[in-house]
Formats: C-alpha cells, sequence, structure tokens
C-alpha cells in the first residue's frame, strides 16, 4: 500500500531524463555565477530569448527568397533565444534573483516563441502544398501547449506532471534540426516527430496524474 509522502512511480526512461535534466540545470547554474554578479537579470534573457525566437520565426516566413539564408538564420536566431530562455532560470537560481512573476513571465513567453516559429514553419508547409505537414505542425502547436499547460495542472493540485520526453527542450531540438533540414526539403519529418512525440507525452502526463490520484485514493 502507497503511503502519500511515497514519491509516485516513474518508469526507467524517465528516471534517465530525470537525472540528465538535474545534470543539466547544474551544470548550467555554475555557469552562470559569474554572470550572476552582474546587472544582467533573468527577465532580461527572457524577453531577449522571446525576441530572438520571434526575430527568427519572421526570417523563417521569408525562406521562399533565399531557403539557405532564411531558414537557417532564422533556425540560428530561434536556437539561440531559446538558449537565453534556458538560462534565465539557471541565473536565477545562481543569483537567487529569481521571482514569482518573473517565473510567470518565462513560463508565458517560452509558450510565444516557440508557437510563432511552429506558425513560420507552417506557412513555409502551406507554400509547398504540403497539407498533412501543415496539420502536424497545428497538432505540435496545440500538442506543445498541453505538454505544458497539464504539467502546470498537475502542479496546481499538488501532484507531479513532468514525466515524458516532449519537454521544450527535446522539442526545441527538433525544430532546430527540421530548420537546418529545410533546404533539402525534409522540413516535415521532424515535425511529424514533433507532433507525436507532443502528444505522446501529453498522454503520459494524464495517466501519471491518474496513477498518483489512485495511489492517494487507496493509501
Amino acid at each position: 500500500m502507497s503511503h502519500p509522502s511515497d514519491p509516485p512511480r516513474v518508469s526507467q526512461l524517465d528516471r534517465v531524463k530525470q537525472e540528465y535534466t538535474a545534470s543539466a540545470r547544474e551544470i548550467l547554474q555554475r555557469s552562470m555565477r559569474g554572470v550572476a554578479r552582474t546587472k544582467l537579470t533573468p527577465d532580461m534573457l527572457t524577453l531577449a530569448g522571446v525576441a530572438l525566437c520571434l526575430a527568427g520565426a519572421v526570417l523563417v516566413g521569408f525562406e521562399e527568397r533565399n531557403e539557405f539564408l532564411f531558414f537557417w538564420l532564422g533556425g540560428t536566431l530561434f536556437v539561440v533565444g531559446s538558449v537565453a530562455d534556458i538560462l534565465d532560470g539557471a541565473l536565477a537560481r545562481a543569483a537567487s534573483k529569481g521571482t514569482v512573476f518573473g517565473a510567470f513571465l518565462d513560463s508565458t513567453f517560452d509558450r510565444v516563441g516557440e508557437a510563432a516559429m511552429l506558425a513560420a514553419i507552417g506557412l513555409s508547409l502551406m507554400r509547398d502544398d504540403n497539407e498533412v505537414a501543415l496539420l502536424a505542425a497545428f497538432a505540435a502547436v496545440i500538442g506543445s501547449f498541453l505538454v505544458s499547460y497539464t504539467r502546470a495542472k498537475a502542479e496546481a493540485i499538488g501532484l507531479r506532471g513532468d514525466v515524458g520526453f516532449g519537454s521544450r527542450v527535446e522539442r526545441v531540438v527538433l525544430i532546430s534540426v527540421g530548420l537546418g533540414l529545410a533546404p533539402w526539403g525534409l522540413l516535415q519529418w521532424p515535425i511529424y516527430a514533433l507532433a507525436a512525440l507532443a502528444w505522446l507525452t501529453v498522454a503520459q502526463r494524464i495517466l501519471f496524474v491518474r496513477r498518483q490520484l489512485r495511489d492517494l485514493a487507496t493509501s
């Protein structure tokens, strides 16, 4: 019989993810200790990150003029912006500069940058008359929002909702790979993978929350 204080059961794959996520967070926090002594704040990094992601999305929207230039330049800005967005949390922990509003702002702008880039990708796929891939881009947008929502909702009721491999870092990697391959007409494949991974993660989190509730009910 489980006890309310017992940690929820997770799969071996999720344990692996939790371990490398914790290790990466520790490395980032250490790397930001020097920056923590400057006047740079986490909110500045958040705003810079979303601005770069939006600029990258705009550039991708012009890909028909020069696919290599605009896909790769837009992808580069998206990667840099996403890294800045990841580093803001590390800076907040390293400098103890984090605020509740800053965390809220970060979470909100995460969705803005990613959705903007997926919208630009959807525009490119529409120009190619690839309706299936366009639907996959829509599904990826909805799925990415639900991945974040399910975690936030689970934590709001005192449960964990961080399982699955469709979190922001993995989604950024897939989008970046897609932009890198786009000039050769391969953009749709990472988008298919992204949509599938996002929705699989949503299902995993729903089932994980249900399992936790059942464990609490029988404890």
